[in-house]
């Protein structure tokens, strides 16, 4: 699984897979998400929504949950665009989890490949 996740965005080769990890926690320890959805949405620089992708939650008591994307998902002209990941809870309330800084849109960049 090949691919960059840092604070302002998400690098990934064309083609490629790429596993996301996402852990939530608080200072008091892991943050139980019981019920909660996780989707990311992955749109141009015209706003126009290339794909969306729901996380998975793989241990809910410990906070852990992931994304997973295929190479349909990033067999995209290498560029940059842009995304976001949000959790909605079971109550209804939704957090931007990513990026963290509430500035800020996070790319999604597509690098070149030269195996098709």
């Amino acid at each position: 699984m090949t691919g960059i996740l840092n604070n302002n965005g998400i690098i990934v080769r064309k083609g490629d897979s790429f596993a996301i990890a996402i852990r939530f926690k608080t200072e008091q320890g892991m943050l139980d998400i019981s019920g909660a959805k996780i989707k990311m949405d992955v749109k141009d620089m015209d706003d126009k929504l290339l794909f969306s992708k729901a996380g998975q939650i793989t241990d809910a008591l410990n906070g852990l949950a992931g994304i997973e994307l295929t190479p349909q998902d990033t067999n995209l002209d290498a560029g940059d665009y842009k995304t976001d990941i949000q959790i909605t809870y079971a109550d209804g309330q939704v957090h931007t989890i990513f990026p963290q800084d509430i500035n800020k849109v996070a790319y999604f960049r597509v690098t070149s490949q030269v195996t098709e």
